[in-house]
């Protein structure tokens, strides 16, 4: 499994498990484990936190060898809020860690402000019991705040992309500052897996749409996080790095890029109004 470097000196598997609307993470996370996935991926938002910890214990593998990730829940920002919640993130897990806790999303119209959060997410990092601390969603102006007023910069930045929305301008801008992108809804809402650019390259090289999809991202140098509760999907969103794209495909999947109209959430600054 390749891993990328992040600036807390942790490192990331390139490649996750996300759990997002999964009906059985009790089953599927030690699946995914089981596999080879060495990163999963919740939230507080998710509800599932406990459901994963207790995959996590029963696939076998030891708590060191997984990076777990998880977030801060909207209505959580206030900073003893914060605190609390990631108490009961951690009850609920199991766990005395995580390896990375995120700020979900920046909420820039709550009266709290999202610098507050950001000082008490430093607080965790400090206190040893999140290894690294991010964001998710969070725009360059967002990021700029977050770091000249704390001198901190996240070490991830986690982001919807995907061959319609390619969100350049964001990823570009996070890896400018040193932060490592995860891409949210890698393969999109699903229909891209039928564009007909996407099903002739992966006749191409002999892959599912999906795995073109998800190499396409690994190329360019960021983390994914696909789920399936399916374990043959999940085994083949897995199976991405015993090929290669050329730099001709690479560019034409790029092309399939819509700009804003090819987001499938809301902007940022609008998502929780």
């Amino acid at each position: 499994m390749t891993t990328i470097e992040l600036n807390s000196g942790f490192h990331i598997p390139q490649i996750g498990f996300g759990t997002s609307k999964s009906r059985t993470p009790v089953e599927s996370v030690p699946t995914a484990l089981q596999i080879g996935y060495r990163h999963v991926d919740t939230a507080q938002m998710y509800g599932n936190e406990a459901e994963v910890g207790e995959g996590v214990r029963a696939s076998g593998v030891a708590r060191e060898e997984v990076f777990v990730t998880t977030k801060l829940h909207n209505p959580n920002h206030d900073p003893a809020d914060v605190h609390r919640s990631f108490e009961q993130s951690l009850q609920a897990l199991g766990f005395d860690y995580v390896d990375l806790f995120l700020i979900h999303w920046p909420l820039p119209f709550l009266e709290i402000d999202y610098v507050d959060t950001w000082k008490t997410m430093i607080e965790l990092r400090d206190s040893g019991r999140a290894k690294s601390i991010g964001v998710s969603n969070f725009m360059p102006d967002h990021l700029d705040r977050l770091i000249e007023a704390t001198g901190v910069t996240p070490a991830v930045n986690q982001i919807e992309v995907h061959p319609y929305f390619a969100n350049d301008q964001l990823r570009e801008y996070s890896k400018s500052l040193g932060l490592a992108v995860e891409a949210w809804s890698p393969l999109g809402k699903g229909d891209e897996l039928g564009d007909p650019l996407i099903v002739e390259l992966a006749q191409k090289y002999a892959v599912t749409p999906a795995q073109l999809i998800l190499r396409w991202h690994i190329q360019r140098g960021d983390v994914v996080i696909p789920k399936s509760d399916h374990r043959q999907r999940a085994e083949q969103n897995f199976d991405v790095l015993g090929f290669e794209l050329d730099e001709s495909d690479m560019a034409a999947i790029g092309g399939l890029d819509k700009g804003e109209e090819g987001r499938r959430s809301p902007h940022p600054n609008e998502f929780g109004k």
